[in-house]
C-alpha cells in the first residue's frame, strides 16, 4: 500500500501501514498526544492492526497546548512518522492507528466529553505527566487545592482537568446506560493505575456519592509499565525525518529501537491484543515498574542533574565520560537493584548492562535538561524510596546521595559557569526562593528537605540522611559535578 503524507509519495524503504485503515474505529480515546505516546502505545496499536484484523483505533485529545500539532495531524489524515534510531541504522515507520483528534481549544469541552461517551469507546488512556493527576506527591491522594480541581468541582459539566473529564464522561455513560470504559494510565508514574484511581475517586467522592459508588463498582484502573527513550522532537530531528521520508512531517518523532510495555490485565470492556506487538500482560506490574523507575529513571535523573552541571547536553555525551558511565552502572547494580523484589528468573545485571547500551546510543539526542524537568515529583519514586530502603537496612547509598545533591544544586538555577538554568518544575518558585536565600551553602540541604511534598518526615528528620546529603552537596561545591562523580 502506497502511503502519502500531505499528498506527497514517500521514499522507498519507509514502512507504511499494511492494513485497511477504514476498518479502525475509535475504541480508545487518548489524553495527551505527546512524543512518548506517538512512539509507544500508538505504534504498538498500529503494529497489531498489521498482524491481525484488529479494529482498535485512537482518537487523540490534547486538553492543554499542542494546538498546532493536532492541526497538522489532521492535515496529514492522522498519519505521522516514527524513526527508530539504532547505533547503526534508522527504521522509518508511518503510523496509521490514529483515526480522529480533538483539542479543547478549537473543538470545545463538550465535543471531547461526547467522544468519550460514545458506546464503542472501551478505554480512555493517558500520558498527561505526573502533574496531570492533580495529586499531592506526599500522600498520593487528590490535591483538593489544585486550581484545576477547584474549578472542576465548581463546574463539573465543564471540566478542565483530565480527572474532571474522565468523571464527567463516566457520568454520561452511566446516565445513558452504557458500559463504562477502562481508565489506563501510560505515564511514567509509580503504580500509575493506583494513582489514577486515587485521583478519580478522590474527586468524585467530593462531587457525587452515587456516581462514586458506580465508578468504584464498575471501572478498572490497570497499572502499566512503559519503557522507550523518546527525546523531545527538535528542528534537527524533524529535518532528519524529512530527509528519510521525502516530505516534511511536523508530527514526526524519533526514538530508540528498544521498547517495553507490561500491562495489568484488568479491562472492563475488552482490549487490543498488544502481545502481537511484544507487550506483556501480567497480574502484577509493580515489580517491573519499580525496576524501571529505580534502575532506568533513577540513573537517568542522576545523569541529567550531574551531566547538565558537568556541561553535557545529552545523556549519550555523559556516557563518553568513563566516570559517569561507571557511576551509572554502580548506581543501578549496587544501590538500586538491592532494593527490588523481582519475579524469579529476572536478571538485573543484564538489564543494567542493556540500559548502559541504550544510554550510549549516539543517535539519540536525549537532553539532560529535558530529563531534569519536574524533579520535585520525580525524586521520590526514582531515588528517595530507595534511600529509605538503605536506611532501614543500614547499607550504603553514596551514588543516590550524590544524585539528590545534584538535584539540589541544579534547582538553584545557576550552573557551574554562572549561567542561568531554566528550571521547569511545579515548585520552581519555591525552590528558587530557598536557594536564593542560602546560596551555595550546605545549609540549603536542610532548607530544601523542609518541602514535605518531596521529603517525608522520616527522611527530613533523619540525621544520618541529612549528613550524607550534606557531604555529597559539599563535594559538588568543592570538586564540581565532574569531580564529585569521579570521586565516587
Amino acid at each position: 500500500m502506497t502511503t502519502t503524507i500531505s499528498n506527497t509519495p514517500l521514499k522507498t524503504g519507509v514502512v507504511n501501514p499494511s492494513y485497511d485503515r477504514s476498518r479502525l474505529k475509535t475504541k480508545i480515546v487518548h489524553l495527551g498526544f505527546g512524543a512518548f505516546h506517538r512512539a509507544h502505545q500508538a505504534l504498538f496499536t498500529d503494529e497489531i492492526a498489521g498482524k491481525s484484523e484488529s479494529d482498535w483505533g485512537y482518537c487523540e485529545v490534547n486538553l492543554f497546548g499542542g494546538e498546532e500539532l493536532i492541526q497538522k495531524l489532521r492535515e496529514q489524515d492522522h498519519l505521522y512518522t516514527v524513526a527508530e534510531k539504532g547505533a547503526n541504522k534508522i527504521d522509518v515507520k508511518v503510523i496509521g492507528s490514529v483515526v480522529e483528534s480533538l483539542h479543547s481549544t478549537f473543538d470545545g469541552t463538550q465535543a471531547i466529553l461526547e467522544k468519550m461517551a460514545e458506546p464503542q469507546v472501551a478505554i480512555v488512556s493517558m500520558t498527561i505527566t505526573e502533574k496531570g493527576y492533580c495529586s499531592d506527591p506526599a500522600t498520593g491522594q487528590l490535591d483538593k487545592t489544585n486550581p484545576l480541581i477547584v474549578h472542576d468541582l465548581a463546574n463539573p459539566t465543564d471540566p478542565k482537568s483530565a480527572i474532571g473529564y474522565i468523571v464527567q464522561a463516566l457520568r454520561l455513560r452511566r446516565d445513558r446506560g452504557l458500559t463504562p470504559f477502562t481508565v489506563m494510565s501510560c505515564d511514567n508514574v509509580q503504580e500509575n493505575g493506583h494513582v489514577a484511581r486515587a485521583a478519580v475517586m478522590g474527586y468524585v467522592q467530593l462531587l457525587d456519592q452515587d456516581l462514586a459508588q458506580w465508578i468504584e463498582s464498575n471501572v478498572t484502573f490497570p497499572c502499566t509499565m512503559v519503557d522507550r527513550i523518546v527525546p523531545a522532537a527538535t528542528e534537527d530531528t524533524l529535518s532528519e525525518i524529512a530527509e528519510l521520508l521525502g516530505v516534511t512531517d511536523p508530527c514526526g518523532i524519533a526514538c530508540e529501537p528498544f521498547r517495553q510495555w507490561v500491562i495489568e490485565d484488568n479491562f472492563v470492556a475488552g482490549r487490543p491484543d498488544w502481545t502481537l506487538a511484544g507487550a506483556e500482560f501480567v497480574e502484577d506490574v509493580i515489580p517491573f515498574e519499580e525496576m524501571k523507575l529505580r534502575m532506568l529513571n533513577g540513573s537517568h535523573s542522576f545523569l541529567a542533574y550531574l551531566g547538565y552541571l558537568g556541561g553535557y547536553d545529552h545523556i549519550s555525551d555523559t556516557m563518553t565520560d568513563p566516570a559517569y558511565k561507571e557511576a551509572a552502572l554502580n548506581l543501578m547494580l549496587k544501590e538500586q537493584a538491592p532494593t527490588l523484589t523481582m519475579p524469579e528468573g529476572s536478571n538485573l545485571r543484564a538489564y543494567a548492562e542493556l540500559l548502559i547500551d541504550r544510554f550510549t546510543n549516539p543517535s539519540l539526542k536525549h537532553r539532560t535538561w529535558q530529563i531534569a524537568m519536574d524533579g520535585s515529583q520525580k525524586l521520590p519514586p526514582r531515588m528517595l524510596n530507595s534511600i529509605m530502603s538503605h536506611l532501614e537496612s543500614g547499607t550504603e547509598y553514596k551514588y543516590l546521595a550524590l544524585g539528590v545533591a545534584g538535584w539540589m544544586r541544579y534547582v538553584s538555577g545557576i550552573d557551574e559557569n554562572e549561567q542561568p538554568i531554566e528550571v521547569l518544575d511545579p515548585l520552581a518558585n519555591e525552590l528558587k526562593s530557598i536557594c536564593d536565600k542560602h546560596g551555595r551553602n550546605v545549609s540549603v540541604v536542610q532548607a530544601l528537605m523542609s518541602i514535605d511534598s518531596i521529603f517525608s518526615p522520616e527522611l527530613a528528620n533523619n540525621h544520618l540522611f541529612i549528613e550524607e546529603i550534606e557531604k555529597a552537596y559539599s563535594n559538588l561545591i568543592t570538586l564540581s559535578a565532574k569531580g564529585a562523580v569521579a570521586a565516587l
